[in-house]
């Protein structure tokens, strides 16, 4: 009787424990639902989703996983990315080791990076990645005193195409080279002597299509066409040729000319010469003249003069005859004779 009546007492303990278990646990399930795992709201960018930065207004973060100054700012930048719809700017971050063609195309040489865009123009912001700082530098706009990337910097660019082209290759060949050496276990030497073989090769490729295309896009004249262009080049070179001829005896004409005008001047500078010095002598012979007729006339005044003197003399001397003068006497008529003499000659001139 006991035994019989303790078995349905324990069914109905045991029934009682699993509805409490089932209640608590129909409780704790929607306090679990209400409060789900917190997702990032950092956006991952890549080389496919990039330009949606190129409206609206972005923060981009570029890190490498093995970069501890990128793993620094982690915390600040998810901060930062929770307050951005209260900011209402968009957050993103870029794996430059997956994502190398991307930081090629803002050419990042340094981790961390970070770059502010607005409506497409991007600036680089140089700050500490803490969040106080990027929160100050979106609410008070200090982007607006930063020099914009502009021309072939911006990402956006023709040049930045091309080194994100750049990069990407580096990228793959980076990958393939640990896949060789990490994964397979080939040495690091063959890797390399492989990379220089394939660069050879694809260089022969390459210079092997050029030649291609160019034999593709190239075409020949006709063989009658280009005798005829011969011919032309023929007569153009034979044309130039009598030019230059006709040029060189114009010159030469041209100097005989000037030789013989300048021959011409010389001689009439001669007979220019020669007539001024025929009117020097006859200016000279005018001005001789008159001296010479000025001395015949003295020469004829003296004449006169001559007679009377030399009668003054021969009288004096008969005078002078049976008396002998004496040294005083002769003294005085040698005085007045060098006197007369002296006049006479004053006069003469």
């Amino acid at each position: 009787m006991a035994a019989g009546r303790c078995g349905p007492l324990l069914t109905a303990l045991v029934a009682a424990w699993v509805a409490a278990a089932a209640a608590a646990a129909a409780e704790a399930g929607p306090e679990q639902a209400a409060l789900p795992e917190e997702r990032s709201r950092v956006r991952p960018m890549t080389a496919s989703n990039w330009t949606l930065v190129m409206e609206g207004e972005w923060m981009l973060k570029f890190y490498a996983p093995w970069c501890p100054s990128c793993q620094q700012t982690d915390s600040e930048w998810e901060t930062f990315a929770k307050n951005g719809d209260l900011l209402q700017i968009s957050v993103g971050k870029v794996d430059v080791i997956q994502e190398p063609g991307l930081s090629g195309r803002f050419f990042v040489t340094t981790l961390p990076a970070f770059f502010h865009a607005k409506d497409g123009i991007f600036r680089r912001y140089r700050g500490p990645g803490i969040y106080e700082d990027l929160q100050n530098y979106i609410l008070e706009k200090k982007w607006q005193s930063v020099e914009p990337l502009t021309g072939w910097k911006s990402p956006a660019s023709l040049t930045m195409s091309g080194m994100a082209g750049l990069f990407s290759i580096s990228g793959k060949i980076w990958h393939l080279h640990n896949y060789f050496t990490v994964t397979l276990g080939i040495p690091a030497w063959c890797s390399y002597v492989f990379f220089v073989l394939a660069t050879l090769i694809f260089g022969l490729l390459m210079g092997l299509v050029l030649v291609v295309i160019s034999e593709c896009f190239y075409v020949p004249l006709p063989r009658h066409l280009s005798e005829h262009s011969e011919q032309n080049q023929e007569s153009e070179e034979a044309h130039r040729a009598e030019q230059l001829q006709d040029a060189e005896e114009e010159k030469d004409d041209s100097n005989e000319e000037e030789n013989k005008d300048s021959l011409v001047d010389d001689e009439e500078e001669k007979e220019d010469l020669g007539d001024e010095d025929e009117a020097e002598e006859e200016e000279e012979e005018d001005s001789l003249a008159p001296g010479v007729d000025e001395e015949r006339n003295d020469t004829q005044d003296q004449g006169p003069l001559r007679e009377a003197q030399e009668d003054l003399d021969a009288h004096e001397t008969e005078e002078d005859v049976p008396e002998p003068p004496s040294s005083a006497d002769t003294e005085v008529a040698e005085d007045t004779l060098r006197q007369r003499k002296s006049q006479h000659a004053d006069k003469g001139p």
